[in-house]
């Protein structure tokens, strides 16, 4: 619910190196989207020299009265090389999927969610 500027963003000064990041992939957890999710992208370094990026991921939810405007569902601290690129994968539980109704319950949404990935 912060609407501010963080002083230091998640994963601030990790390298002094830059990284690009594939579009992310969703794929629906065996028994479809009510078992959970599966994210992947790919992460490269781009830079001359090797570092550690936090890769995180990021949902945005359906308008809802409580429903959080967005939200960190995952991070993976990732160690690459110049030049090197690594898949990632986050796995999403219906948890994940997840808001706090205003009774105080957990429930999924109906509408559009989107997913993004990259670092800080």
């Amino acid at each position: 619910y912060f609407t501010g500027t963080p002083v230091y963003p998640f994963g601030h000064g990790l390298s002094y190196t830059s990284f690009t990041y594939a579009a992310p992939v969703v794929d629906k957890a065996d028994g479809g989207p009510a078992t959970g999710l599966t994210v992947t992208a790919e992460v490269r370094n781009t830079g001359s020299r090797a570092g550690d990026e936090v890769a995180q991921l990021y949902l945005d939810f359906p308008e809802d009265p409580g429903a959080p405007r967005i939200a960190l569902r995952g991070f993976q601290r990732v160690s690459l090389q110049p030049g090197e690129a690594r898949k990632i994968r986050f796995t999403l539980a219906p948890r994940d999927l997840s808001t706090v109704t205003v009774e105080g319950r957990h429930r999924v949404l109906a509408g559009d969610y989107r997913v993004t990935v990259g670092g800080g």
